[in-house]
C-alpha cells in the first residue's frame, strides 16, 4: 500500500513538471516570436528585459537549450555573468563617496573649544571629541578650529630654546627579550647638552618606583625646574608621590 503511494506521488509530480516545462517552452516560444515581430529582418534587436526573461529561464527550466532559437546558449551564459557582474559592482558601490559631512554642531563646537582652550591643538581636541563619542577626522578638526591672530603665549620651540639649561624629559621604552619578556626602561635626559643623566630597568614600572627613580636622578637639590614626560598615568601618579 506504501509503494502505491509513493508511486502515485511520483506520478503526480511528473504530470506538473510535464506541464511546467510545457508552459516553459510555450512562453519561450511566444516570446521569440515578440522579438522576431518588433525587430528589423536584417538585425536582430534585443532589450535588456529579454536578457533577463532568458536568464531567469535557464536558471528555472531543464530544457531552455533547445526552446532556444534567437541567439546561441553561450550568449545567454554570458549575459548571466554580465549580470552577475553588474549586481556586485552595484552591491559593493560605497554608499556615499568620501568622508562622511559634518554637522553644524560639531563645528561650532571645535571653534568653541579652540577659542575656550588656545593651546590646544587639533590632536588634543579630536582626543576630547572622541571621548564625547563624536566621530571626526583629527583633519577635519584643523579645518574648522579658529586660527588666533598671534600665539596667546610663546611657542613650544621658543620655550625650549629659553630654558633649555633647566629642562630634563624622560620616557620609557621597551625592550623584548629572547625569551620573549619584556623589561621596561627609564631614561631621564638633560636638554641643553643632549645627555643621559640617569636611566634603570624594571619589569614592572609602578608610579613608587618611578618617583624613587626621579630622586635617585637628582640628590639633594639638583632637580631641574621643569620636568618633561607625556600624559602616562605613572607619571602623573608619582608626582602627587613627589
Amino acid at each position: 500500500m506504501k509503494s502505491l503511494f509513493i508511486i502515485a506521488v511520483f506520478f503526480v509530480i511528473e504530470i506538473f513538471r510535464n506541464r511546467t516545462a510545457l508552459q516553459m517552452g510555450n512562453l519561450a516560444l511566444r516570446h521569440q516570436l515578440a522579438v522576431f515581430q518588433r525587430t528589423k529582418p536584417s538585425r536582430l534587436h534585443i532589450h535588456p528585459l529579454d536578457r533577463l526573461l532568458w536568464v531567469l529561464l535557464s536558471r528555472i527550466w531543464a530544457g531552455w537549450r533547445e526552446g532556444l532559437v534567437i541567439v546561441k546558449p553561450a550568449t545567454v551564459i554570458q549575459w548571466h555573468r554580465e549580470g552577475f557582474r553588474l549586481f556586485k559592482k552595484w552591491k559593493s558601490r560605497r554608499k556615499r563617496p568620501g568622508r562622511p559631512t559634518i554637522t553644524k554642531e560639531i563645528k561650532d563646537l571645535i571653534r568653541k573649544m579652540s577659542l575656550e582652550n588656545p593651546l590646544w591643538g587639533a590632536p588634543r581636541i579630536h582626543g576630547e571629541l572622541l571621548k564625547l563619542g563624536y566621530q571626526v577626522a583629527e583633519t577635519s578638526v584643523a579645518k574648522y578650529m579658529v586660527k588666533p591672530v598671534k600665539p596667546p603665549s610663546q611657542t613650544w620651540k621658543t620655550f625650549l630654546e629659553n630654558h633649555a639649561n633647566c629642562l630634563v624629559a624622560m620616557d620609557f621604552f621597551t625592550v623584548p627579550t629572547l625569551f620573549f619578556k619584556v623589561f621596561h626602561v627609564l631614561i631621564l635626559l638633560d636638554h641643553e647638552r643632549r645627555r643621559i643623566i640617569h636611566f634603570n630597568v624594571t619589569t614592572n614600572p609602578t608610579a613608587a618606583w618611578v618617583a624613587q627613580q626621579i630622586r635617585n636622578a637628582f640628590p639633594w637639590d639638583s632637580a631641574p625646574r621643569y620636568l618633561l614626560h607625556d600624559r602616562d598615568p605613572i607619571f602623573r601618579a608619582s608626582a602627587k608621590i613627589l
